[in-house]
């Protein structure tokens, strides 16, 4: 039994979906449109990003990914099944992240005949991100993945580091859209739901 301090109020913890991780008061789970994928995700998600998932949009990729895994971490380099993945001979593995040795999805093609795709992503802010990228010795070295855009983020609720950045949804959707060319425009468009539904209903608490 946990006590508490004399004249402590009681917390009232209101009950989350299990799933998606939100409150179940705005669990999003019912927007969620799985996308079937050649490319496998590896989603690794910034523990303190976990930690705020309401604003998130990482679980929404994983759970809209059949084919995707998610992890939760800052230092995954002793973590075995990422490094199972990046040995397996059958895997071409990259990480989408911006450098200037970075492969332009727009300009080159990345898929090895008989091999499966396989990108790596962070889900963090750009400071998290990087230490991530400093850490995890099993990744840095993965070729690097960009792509160019002239998108706006419909991220309205978050302030973004520059217009140009778009959100762990978004990037995702950008890539399948450069890569997949046989996904129908409108199963894009759906993979996006959960992203939108979120972003409304917080703008609902917003005061204009």
């Amino acid at each position: 039994m946990i006590g508490r301090k004399r004249g402590e109020a009681v917390r009232e913890q209101r009950p989350h979906c299990y799933r998606c991780y939100r409150p179940k008061s705005s669990c999003m789970c019912g927007h969620i449109r799985p996308i079937n994928t050649q490319t496998k995700f590896v989603i690794l998600m910034h523990s303190k990003e976990f930690k705020k998932t309401k604003n998130g949009t990482g679980m929404f990729s994983h759970l809209s990914l059949p084919n995707s895994e998610l992890f939760v971490g800052i230092d995954f380099s002793e973590n075995k099944r990422i490094d199972a993945i990046v040995e397996d001979e059958n895997n071409n593995c990259f990480i989408l992240y911006p450098s200037k040795n970075s492969i332009i999805l727009n300009e080159e093609p990345i898929t090895k005949e008989g091999k499966t795709t396989v990108i790596f992503l962070i889900d963090s802010t750009w400071a998290c991100a990087k230490k991530i990228m400093r850490v995890s010795q099993n990744i840095k070295d993965l070729p690097r993945l960009s792509f160019y855009h002239d998108k706006r983020s419909a991220f309205h609720i978050k302030e973004q580091p520059s217009e140009i950045c778009l959100s762990t949804i978004e990037s995702i959707q950008t890539v399948l859209g450069l890569l997949e060319k046989e996904i129908p425009q409108e199963k894009l468009e759906e993979f996006l739901e959960p992203f939108h539904a979120m972003v409304a209903y917080q703008m609902g608490f917003v005061d204009f």
